[in-house]
């Protein structure tokens, strides 16, 4: 399967972030993309710098105005498409919401960001409810897409039930960069975590990863920081976590990938973790915490038992 990702930065005008994603993605699609994947909130500039009841303006219904034009480029060119928009679900209730069309337009499923972050710079909880609908694939005519975005890309238990459910491949629309602060050295840091991470996630699942991010700086505009410098290197991955693209991390780029989603079956063959997975003994994942307490009652259970 041609696979594309669409990485670009993000203009203050909605018309004009459209028009760049509408080109784009018919430069994907003439060069035989069949998936093209879209970063997080790729409508706008990242708004949640700051907390400012105003912005909830750019919120919109699904289905709506974005989805009518999203469905609109899919039915076109024929591709499935994993887009990124801020959901007004009723009034006062707002989700950022992955949406996916079908080649023919029609919406495939809907992914509601499930774990929201609140730090300097990204106050999400001001604007986004966590999702209900849980860690559910997209069924889709190049497969079953394990869709989350963006947060949801640091947690391992969001990647382990999309491939319990059938996922063939995850993708995470995504939106991260740099605090201009930062050192040289910690961002770095950052940046080589965020896709370790989730190339730990095809490591552990048999899976590919796909995750898309912008690029370009884009200031604050309360002047509380120095604004996000968006670290681009938009990647895909192998089920083995071996690297199979790389974007640039300043420059936009419309990168197509051959993905071979068979391979999975092999590698899952080679290395059976879902095989081998004690589900017996994970009852605690549950746990907010588990504390020394319980812990030293485990334990002594545990001696008791080899006694």
């Amino acid at each position: 399967m041609k696979l594309a990702l669409i990485q670009h930065p993000c203009t203050p005008s909605v018309d004009e972030n459209r028009s760049r994603i509408a080109a784009a993605i018919a430069d994907v699609a003439a060069r035989g993309a069949e998936l093209v994947v879209l970063q997080e909130l790729h409508n706008t500039p990242y708004f949640c710098q700051t907390e400012n009841v105003e912005l909830f303006d750019l919120a919109e219904p699904i289905p709506g105005p974005s989805t009518s034009f999203y469905c609109a480029l899919a039915r076109e060119h024929a591709v499935v498409l994993v887009t990124s928009l801020f959901e007004r679900r009723a009034a006062g209730l707002y989700h950022n919401t992955a949406v996916v069309f079908e080649k023919d337009g029609t919406i495939a499923g809907i992914h509601r960001k499930m774990h929201i972050p609140d730090d300097p710079a990204y106050y999400e909880k001001f604007y986004f409810t966590p999702g209900d609908l849980g860690f559910q694939p997209i069924q889709t005519s190049v497969g079953r897409l394990g869709v989350q975005v963006c947060w949801d890309q640091w947690y391992p238990e969001g990647a382990r039930l999309m491939a319990l459910a059938g996922a063939d491949i995850l993708i995470y629309p995504t939106a991260i960069g740099y605090e201009s602060s930062d050192t040289s050295e910690e961002q770095a840091r950052q940046r080589q975590a965020w896709q370790l991470v989730q190339r730990g996630h095809a490591v552990a699942n048999g899976l590919p990863v796909v995750a898309v991010n912008r690029v370009g700086h884009e200031p604050d505009p309360s002047g509380q920081t120095r604004g996000i410098q968006f670290w681009g290197t938009s990647f895909v991955c192998g089920p083995q976590g071996e690297l199979l693209a790389e974007a640039s991390q300043t420059e936009p780029e419309n990168l197509i990938v051959d993905l071979d989603l068979h391979r999975s079956e092999q590698v899952r063959r080679w290395w059976p973790f879902l095989r081998d997975r004690r589900i017996d003994a994970y009852q605690d994942l549950l746990l907010r915490f588990r504390d020394n307490e319980n812990d030293n009652e485990n334990e002594n259970i545990f001696h008791h038992r080899l006694r």
